[in-house]
């Protein structure tokens, strides 16, 4: 929750009132699903499973909310390619690829989402397993928003070698803070070998090839196809 809210603070905050729409609704969604991950545990554990039960009700409308209001957001991705092309000036390192990328990988993290939510419901009369399946979801949606905040940082800390700098190096930190922090839960918990796991590093490793996806002609134009306003 800090490592998101802190990576997503100026990126989100600093512009808050240009924000669109599903900016704010995506924003909200995302932040009370890590609030619910917090609180439904200690109400499992507490005596108080009619509430815990309750509140996971809610918390599948609520886990829908964060993944449709994330592919909401993709067409902003066309529209910054389209932006960075026309004003070269303005977006520096942030060439279209750099866009058409994130684009890529967030469809795939937005799916693992999904998949990890739904095998929670399968799973939900196993505690353990149904837990970690929830808990994988911090880890495959972390990225956009931790990702944005070291960039902001790396772009500060060498705005002398702007735009000659490298944009891939803070998601490559990024990604992985995101691993590490996932295996030390999963050693912890003691689900290392847990199909949770193998789901959320995997994705978190698909993220490293956001480059040549990005620049593939082949996936730009799939995008530009999918993805419309």
């Amino acid at each position: 929750m800090i490592f998101m809210q802190l990576g997503i603070f100026r990126d989100y905050w600093g512009d808050f009132t240009d924000n669109a729409w599903s900016v704010h609704i995506h924003y909200i969604t995302g932040t009370i699903w890590y609030i619910f991950l917090i609180i439904q545990p200690y109400f499992a554990t507490h005596g108080q499973l009619p509430r815990h039960r309750t509140n996971g009700i809610i918390g599948m409308f609520l886990a829908g909310g964060v993944a449709l209001t994330a592919l909401s957001m993709m067409h902003r991705d066309i529209v910054t390619t389209e932006r960075s092309l026309t004003n070269p000036e303005q977006f520096g390192p942030f060439q279209p690829w750099f866009f058409f990328g994130v684009a890529a990988v967030e469809i795939v993290m937005i799916t693992a989402f999904g998949l990890a939510v739904i095998n929670s419901i399968i799973h939900r009369k196993e505690t353990e397993n149904h837990a970690w399946w929830l808990i994988s979801t911090v880890f495959l949606i972390m990225m956009p928003a931790l990702g944005r905040g070291i960039q902001n940082v790396y772009v500060g800390l060498n705005i002398d070698s702007w735009p000659d700098i490298d944009i891939m190096l803070p998601i490559y930190f990024t990604q992985f803070l995101i691993i590490s922090m996932l295996l030390l839960g999963a050693w912890k918990y003691e689900k290392l070998k847990h199909p949770a796991t193998f789901l959320a590093v995997g994705v978190n490793l698909f993220v490293l090839l956001l480059e040549p996806l990005g620049r593939s002609e082949s996936v730009q134009e799939f995008l530009k196809m999918i993805i419309k306003g």
